[in-house]
């Protein structure tokens, strides 16, 4: 019997590219540039020693970043499904030769691929956007719109413990009293684009600093003005939250207090895994979300976070500057132990004499 493989991953946030085949500008909004990188490890775990082996591929959330892509020169709140689609496609445009790798990868025996829905991602519950990503690939894909769990392993993207990006798992869509169906956003996804998107077209790693309690303090004392629109923008979006009424943007003062306490101190998904974990047919589980690779183990039970492959800017003395790691959770089968071995591991692609950093 060959091997049995799982590769995890998770907010890779593929755009319309960093140069969109019908723009000539770049595209500072981008974040995934390492289409090669990804290629590669298609490549390699359906070649050499993986060839014959049972290997699944699993994208665990934000594998693209809908929310970051322009509908026609705006960026939206409202997302019907003739919208979502649109937006897809320019992504797939945007990064052919990946969509293509992943079709390559496919079309091995025993090679699969199972999308878990992350809250960037959310336009992937609409079934065109799943037909279409079907077709890019030439391949049914597994989807999966909150958990996927085989033989004691849990694995989701992360952002149902959290109070700002959870979907409602009763209502994906909202229907009444308006045309045609739209995605029922949580007040996050919204927050993101009303407000982080204003900011990131003049700093586009606003949302990439870790921890944001150091950021906060560099901002008041290094860029007041910014410091003060950005939170008299917040404080605009927290009035009509509370006091409007819209059902997009229903919030309570409960909420409020959970969110600034979850995005002030770093979002510990650990104490969630926990949680998960004490469910006695669970031994592992895996997130991401947060874009900080963990491993943590408690007797006999696994947490996992699979990291990001975008860049992250750490203003923590430990780990100050701008960094990537391109990490992943390798899981393989042990007929021994009847269950999944895991590891948390990084790709570094093949050697390369010089390649870009940056595109103009």
């Amino acid at each position: 019997m060959g091997k049995k493989i799982k590769l995890v991953l998770s907010d890779l946030h593929l755009g319309k590219g960093r140069q969109p085949p019908t723009d000539q500008t770049v595209n500072e909004l981008e974040e995934f540039l390492y289409d090669q990188k990804l290629i590669e490890f298609l490549n390699y775990y359906s070649s050499g020693e993986y060839l014959n082996a049972d290997v699944e591929v699993i994208f665990n959330g934000d594998f693209l970043n809908l929310l970051q892509v322009d509908y026609r020169g705006h960026f939206l709140t409202v997302f019907t499904e003739s919208i979502c689609l649109e937006i897809l496609q320019s992504i797939i445009a945007g990064h052919r030769e990946v969509f293509d790798a992943l079709a390559k990868f496919l079309q091995h025996p025993n090679k699969s691929i199972t999308y878990v829905i992350g809250n960037h991602d959310q336009a992937m519950l609409w079934p065109s956007c799943r037909q279409a990503l079907n077709q890019a690939v030439g391949r049914p894909i597994q989807y999966k719109n909150i958990v996927y769990f085989f033989d004691g392993v849990h694995i989701e993207h992360g952002h149902m413990h959290e109070a700002a990006n959870r979907f409602d798992p009763k209502r994906f869509f909202l229907k009444q009293n308006i045309v045609e169906p739209i995605l029922n956003l949580p007040i996050g996804s919204i927050f993101f684009v009303e407000l982080v998107l204003k900011i990131k077209q003049d700093y586009p790693y606003v949302d990439k600093i870790r921890p944001f309690i150091n950021m906060a303090k560099w901002t008041l004392f290094n860029k007041p003005l910014l410091f003060l629109k950005a939170w008299w923008w917040a404080l605009c979006f927290l009035y009509q939250g509370l006091f409007k009424k819209d059902p997009r943007r229903t919030i309570t003062l409960k909420q409020v207090a959970r969110i600034a306490a979850e995005n002030v101190i770093q979002l510990d998904l650990s104490k969630a895994a926990r949680q998960v974990l004490r469910d006695p047919q669970t031994y592992m589980v895996i997130f991401g979300h947060n874009h900080v690779y963990e491993y943590r183990r408690w007797k006999d039970k696994e947490y996992f976070n699979c990291g990001t492959w975008t860049e992250v800017v750490s203003l923590d003395v430990s780990s100050l500057g701008r960094n990537t790691r391109l990490t992943f959770v390798y899981l393989e089968w042990s007929p021994e132990l009847s269950r999944y071995r895991g590891r948390l591991k990084e790709w570094k692609g093949f050697h390369r004499i010089e390649e870009d950093i940056a595109m103009t």
